[in-house]
């Protein structure tokens, strides 16, 4: 009879320990599973119809302020389109005895295709065009009296009574539309249903050699001891120094006809159907 009570009692005790355990078996089941990481699908692809997101992007870049809009076309494509516009001022510069006002204009436009060889990761390469571009610099100068120069290495002095004055203007746009190639990390669409992202570019824009202009509309221009003046407007030797002169700044200028691409900033995309 004492080992059959102590049977028993052994079995009251054990039994809502064993209940409690097989409840907790079978709400959570290890036998040959694993439960998923909370972060596996972090990283997973969604498939999205084409068309069916839109991306807007504001940043920085080498041609200023950089606006940008991007809609998925399938898993592996983007369209975007570019925009870019600055104007920069600056007054009274005193330099080489001239006293110089200039203006920087940038306004720009495109598109490009992005491709994503990975979808869910932000590598992409992005063929595209500029077909509006107005990026140049313009300047004007007017000499102290006295002050030097030098044209195709003739050194002239500005007239004291009648001092120089002249223009000059730089366009980065003779081919216009322009091809560009870019690269970079970021993707306006996200594949994995991110809303917000940081797209970071690095490429160039081939818009062709930059224009030069520079004109001396008025002004004299004498020797050392201040004689012999002659009109800038209309000596031909001047003229013929100046066009020299324009020239050589040119080929300095030819390695911009690939302009730099530079741009970072931050995206956010939505759903439109």
């Amino acid at each position: 009879m004492r080992w059959f009570l102590a049977i028993l009692l052994l079995a009251l005790g054990v039994a809502p320990f064993a209940q409690a355990q097989s409840s907790s078996n079978s709400s959570n089941p290890t036998s040959g599973t694993t439960a998923p990481p909370p972060h596996a699908s972090k990283n997973k692809e969604r498939h999205l119809k084409p068309f069916s997101r839109v991306g807007l992007e504001a940043g920085v870049s080498a041609m200023g302020v950089n606006l940008q809009v991007a809609t998925n076309m399938d898993r592996h494509l983007n369209l975007r389109g570019v925009g870019n516009v600055l104007g920069y001022s600056v007054n009274n510069i005193s330099t080489h005895g001239f006293n110089v006002d200039a203006k920087l204009n940038m306004a720009t436009a495109g598109f490009s295709v992005d491709y994503y060889p990975f979808p869910t990761h932000g590598l992409r390469l992005s063929p595209g065009m500029l077909f509006y571009n107005q990026n140049s610099v313009s300047a004007t100068a007017l000499a102290t009296a006295g002050a030097s120069f030098t044209l195709n290495s003739v050194t002239y002095y500005s007239s004291a009574a009648n001092p120089v004055q002249g223009t000059a203007s730089i366009g980065f746009n003779t081919q216009n539309p322009a091809f560009t190639l870019t690269t970079g990390w970021g993707n306006l669409i996200s594949r994995t249903g991110s809303h917000f992202s940081f797209p970071f570019e690095i490429g160039a824009a081939f818009v062709g050699s930059p224009t030069l202009n520079i004109v001396l509309p008025q002004g004299q221009v004498c020797d050392a001891a201040g004689d012999n003046c002659v009109n800038v407007a209309t000596d031909s030797t001047v003229q013929a120094n100046l066009q020299t002169q324009i020239a050589k700044y040119k080929n300095d200028l030819n390695p911009l006809q690939v302009y730099p691409i530079l741009s970072f900033g931050i995206g956010y995309n939505f759903h439109i159907r």
